[in-house]
């Protein structure tokens, strides 16, 4: 026979007792489910959600993502059996956190593992079929002795199309920039088509506000992407466009009929001459490792990456050093109980910690402004110091201003842990006849350690991918000119990634998201091995 201490229920309870308890906790749980009110509640959620999951379904097979469609139905069906069933109570609560740690974490580290092994950017951002389509249409000429076709603009879901009457035939046809023209249904006025079923026609007036998109529109004439296009330069006649390249989808070539070029697809994602001359802009391949051996090899990256990622250390290490140990002296000091008013100060300490870091950031740029800047100004009486301008000086602005911003995280992190260790320690080691430097180095340090270790750790991790700081003060400048890539001196791996995906001429997304699984793997590296070896410490519990 055993007993549970402070457990209502004993092994040795009769069975009639075991019942009568598993009914009560069943009418327990039916009153906590709140009857029809929440029943109510409940389906109205869940149509909610499957209204958005059918509208989802249709979209993506009206652009024939099959796979897309198979899961969100299959998570739909799944969270409606969940939330229906009356045995699923603690799935009901980890559905929704699971559903999004997958689509903004797991998913979104997924796909940038994908990117990372293509040629995903500028001039590589689509499909072959895509890029072929962009070519043509890029070097039409008008046909001398084209007919005129009547023309409607139309527009359906947001997209711009043509209605196209054939003035010898009489019949109407619809098509888009990426749809050709195909045969459909229409109202006439006289001998121009003007309305179609499923497409709004646009009035003249919205003609004229819309001319760029209007007269940009290059509708195919046909599959046969040498058979020209339809365009508008006024919304109501068209022409006969056909291109000075010529497309061989059996050969895999482009040809330029000016110049006789071939342009071949040698499988680098754009069709190439012999010369090495790329016609741009291409399409989307996989192209393995390359993203990664390019990052580390190519002599004219490997210079930035590498001063780059030292200085994203430095930053990371003094960061936190610098930080935890002015918050730890000021987490001692106003500890003492002898200090007056240290309420006051303690909430002073922590105003940093209360304003955005963002905006903290900003009003330090100007503060640090070369020019009119408040330091140069009224502290330095007008000197002109170049603050954010030098790369040295730049470093050393960071460092301080985030030096602002984390040391009350610290200080509050410090403090804290400092009034959990036992006065009893302490004061026996007084009484032993320790120094208070001692009672600190031997007592009060390694304990405090004991649970500020891993929050070291968490801010080292994120500090190395402190992008608000380095993005709001200096942008990563000054601007390194003799790098290929868009970086600065004073840029760390995060903003660098940031500038080789979303600014600059070029914008190499395979790259940035190759960069990007480096950093993961460096920071993931780093808190595994920091976390084994924070496992020394537990033995002082």
């Amino acid at each position: 026979m055993s007993t549970t201490i402070g457990d209502d229920t004993r092994q040795d309870a009769p069975p009639e007792r075991q019942t009568k308890r598993q009914r009560q906790a069943s009418v327990i749980a039916d009153a906590a489910s709140g009857g029809m009110k929440v029943f109510l509640v409940k389906l109205v959620g869940l149509g909610i959600v499957d209204a958005l999951a059918v509208y989802a379904i249709f979209v993506l097979i009206a652009h024939d993502q099959w796979i897309p469609t198979v899961i969100v139905a299959a998570v739909t069906a799944l969270v409606n059996w969940i939330y229906f069933s009356r045995r699923k109570l603690p799935a009901k609560y980890l559905t929704p956190g699971v559903i999004f740690l997958v689509v903004f974490q797991v998913f979104v580290l997924l796909y940038t593992g994908y990117i990372a092994f293509t040629n995903y950017g500028t001039g590589h951002n689509g499909t072959k079929e895509q890029a072929v389509s962009s070519l043509m249409a890029s070097s039409l000429e008008r046909v001398e002795d084209s007919p005129t076709f009547p023309v409607s603009v139309v527009e359906q879901a947001g997209q711009l199309g043509l209605l196209v009457t054939d003035p010898e035939s009489g019949d109407a046809f619809v098509g888009t920039n990426d749809q050709p023209l195909a045969e459909v249904d229409a109202e006439f006025d006289g001998d121009a088509a003007v309305a179609a079923d499923g497409w709004t026609t646009l009035q003249f007036a919205d003609v004229l506000a819309r001319t760029d998109d209007v007269t940009a529109l290059a509708v195919p004439y046909s599959d046969d992407p040498n058979d020209g296009a339809i365009r508008t330069p006024d919304g109501t006649s068209g022409y006969l466009y056909v291109s000075n390249l010529e497309y061989d989808e059996a050969a895999g070539t482009m040809t330029d009929l000016e110049t006789g070029t071939v342009y071949a697809d040698t499988g680098e994602g754009a069709f190439t001459a012999e010369n090495g001359e790329q016609l741009l802009p291409g399409w989307q391949i996989t192209v393995g490792f390359d993203n990664f051996v390019r990052a580390v090899t190519d002599p004219r990256l490997a210079q930035p990456l590498l001063y780059v990622t030292l200085w994203t250390f430095a930053f990371a290490l003094i960061s936190v050093a610098s930080t935890f140990f002015l918050g730890l002296f000021l987490a001692i000091v106003f500890n003492d109980m002898r200090m007056r008013g240290r309420k006051a100060y303690r909430v002073l300490m922590i105003l940093p910690y209360a304003i955005p870091s963002f905006l903290s950031a900003l009003v330090w740029a100007g503060m640090m402004n070369q020019s009119f800047g408040f330091i140069n100004q009224v502290l330095l009486g007008g000197a002109s110091v170049p603050w954010l301008t030098d790369p040295f000086l730049a470093k050393i602005s960071i460092l301080i201003v985030n030096l602002w911003l984390g040391f009350p995280y610290m200080f509050l992190v410090c403090m804290g842990a400092l009034q959990s260790i036992p006065d009893d320690i302490q004061e026996a080691a007084k009484v032993d006849g320790a120094k208070p430097w001692a009672i600190f180095r031997l007592i009060k340090l390694p304990l405090l350690l004991v649970s500020v270790a891993p929050l070291l750790i968490a801010s080292f991790a994120f500090n190395f991918n402190n992008f608000n700081t380095i993005y709001m003060l200096t942008d990563g400048g000054p601007r390194d000119s003799n790098a290929p890539i868009p970086v600065g001196f004073t840029d760390i791996l995060i903003t660098m990634v940031y500038k080789v995906a979303f600014t600059g001429q070029t914008r190499d997304y395979g790259l940035a998201s190759a960069y990007s699984i480096i950093i993961f793997i460096v920071v993931a590296v780093i808190s595994i091995i920091a976390f084994r070896r924070t496992k020394s410490l537990e033995e002082l519990n």
